[in-house]
């Protein structure tokens, strides 16, 4: 298993606007790196796409783009979907995942992995094969609710997941309801497992670390916990509200993913991740007639004539120390 840098004491710079127009004399100094070097690191991401936009892979890639980071999109996947609900999916075969990761692969190094919902437990053997034979590359996987789909492919594809992918993956993430539904289904406690008791089923599997969200703390607050078997490592905690969000957790598993390829620690990382998470939910929107959609491009609008984004919300030498945790700076 990938070992993750150690926790640092400087949260870095969260997520950054780079502009670059694509009109050659606009920048006649701009320069292009030729030595094979990539000036931004490569995520690889398997998902489905969702063709309303508001999860799959349109939130991987607008979500790590917004991290800067290059994405490598992996079409595992289609989904028959809008903002409201899941109609249908349609799983490609395994060997059209597998050619089309190992092509990119031979042409670009990757820096992690993104798994969300593979489709079939064919697919999510292709997935581990491939994230095998990158052992030293970080694996983050992001378990959806399945509760739209048939029981017994619910079940299929969850053994799959525990045989095939926990035992390749660095961080897990998901709902609190949907990882305690699926890894700890006999749980007979008066009160709900508490995110570390979820780690510690995670780790059964060879998951070291597991990012888990949507905890009821209380009445009026839901928080988020990253959490091993040994420990909480940060925790943010945010206030419920009523609209309901479509996308939410591919943003935060893709932001967190991107962040880790571009060298923040872990801790760091969820830092930055949750706090992306919570203004793409603040500027977040109903484009259609069902659930909120996150607004992960909330950075880039230039509503007030100027720049905007995390770098216009606080000075750049901002710090934010380790033991500053828990984190509870998150509203929504």
């Amino acid at each position: 298993m990938v070992a993750l840098p150690q926790p640092s004491t400087r949260v870095g710079p969260a997520l950054h606007n780079n502009t670059m127009s694509d009109t050659p004399d606009s920048h006649p100094q701009a320069q292009v790196d030729t030595t094979g070097e990539a000036s931004l690191p490569c995520v690889m991401v398997f998902n489905a796409n969702d063709p309303s936009g508001a999860g799959g892979l349109s939130a991987d890639i607008t979500a790590m783009s917004s991290a800067s980071a290059h994405v490598l999109p992996v079409v595992t996947g289609v989904y028959v979907r809008d903002t409201s609900d899941i109609h249908d999916h349609f799983a490609l075969d395994e060997e059209a995942v597998t050619d089309q990761a190992r092509c990119a692969l031979e042409d670009m190094p990757v820096q992690a992995f993104k798994v969300g919902f593979a489709g079939s437990p064919e697919n999510l053997s292709a997935i581990a094969a491939i994230t095998t034979d990158y052992a030293d590359v970080p694996v983050v996987a992001y378990m959806p609710d399945l509760s739209w789909w048939d029981e017994l492919a619910i079940e299929t594809y969850l053994d799959a997941c525990v045989e095939l992918l926990l035992p390749q993956t660095t961080v897990l993430v998901g709902n609190h309801s949907t990882l305690c539904r699926w890894l700890l289904p006999d749980w007979e406690g008066d009160r709900a497992p508490h995110p570390r008791e979820v780690a510690r089923a995670a780790a059964v599997h060879g998951v070291p670390y597991t990012l888990v969200t949507g905890f009821n703390a209380a009445d009026q607050y839901l928080e988020s916990h990253l959490a091993s078997p040994e420990t909480v490592l940060a925790t943010a905690r945010y206030e419920r509200f009523e609209a309901t969000f479509t996308g939410a957790g591919d943003t935060l598993s893709a932001a967190l993913c991107a962040l880790i390829a571009g060298g923040a620690d872990l801790q760091s990382a969820c830092a930055e991740a949750l706090t992306y998470l919570d203004q793409c939910l603040d500027a977040g929107f109903q484009p259609g007639m069902g659930h909120a959609v996150p607004d992960r491009l909330f950075w880039a609008h230039d509503d007030d004539g100027g720049e905007q984004g995390l770098a216009a919300d606080a000075p750049p030498d901002s710090k934010l120390d380790a033991d500053d945790f828990p984190l509870d700076t998150t509203r929504h």
